[in-house]
């Protein structure tokens, strides 16, 4: 079976869980657990991996697989991106005290994804005083970094809504094609 790995990252609370859970066609894996202390944004939160399966209509299956979002399971960042094809990641545009997670985040997986393919996707953009995707770029200073060799940085028009199924499959489906077939 012919099928792409895409790895769904961004910091804590970012919607990563949402976006795999809104398209997921099987019964997915989810390592969710329960918030006892700090950011009450949530009542639980990822520490090992989500992961979920869509075959996009006359496209390939993308396998989902979604990271913690704390710095703390930087270790499983690491693992996860082993071998694949693509990293998206969710900013969480109407909250800016995460963009700077969100760019320690974005370096960290671009020295480390050797040449694979980096994307970004405002999300939360149905949220009050949610940012534009072009706001988002700016204040996490993506522009020009695929002329300067290190990553894409794609944010298509008009952002992301990850609990919805038809705003997350276009995201999906703008970025599939900078994507190299996997197994």
């Amino acid at each position: 079976m012919t099928y792409i790995k895409l790895v769904v990252t961004g910091p804590f609370s970012a919607g990563k869980t949402a976006l795999i859970n809104s398209v997921n066609e099987i019964r997915g894996v989810n390592t969710d657990v329960d918030i006892d202390a700090g950011r009450q944004v949530k009542q639980q939160t990822t520490v090992a991996m989500d992961f979920g399966q869509i075959t996009l209509p006359d496209g390939p299956t993308l396998h989902l697989v979604g990271t913690p979002g704390q710095q703390r399971f930087a270790f499983m960042w690491e693992m996860l991106i082993i071998e694949c094809n693509g990293i998206l990641m969710l900013v969480d545009s109407s909250d800016p005290s995460s963009f700077a997670e969100a760019r320690r985040m974005f370096d960290f997986f671009a020295v480390r994804a050797n040449g694979v393919p980096m994307f970004v996707a405002a999300n939360k953009q149905d949220l009050p005083g949610a940012l534009s995707p072009d706001e988002v770029s700016q204040a996490l200073n993506l522009v020009g970094l695929g002329q300067a060799g290190r990553a894409v940085a794609l944010l298509p028009p008009p952002g992301c809504i990850a609990c919805d199924r038809s705003s997350v499959l276009s995201v999906l489906e703008a970025i599939v094609p900078y994507l190299a077939v996997g197994h």
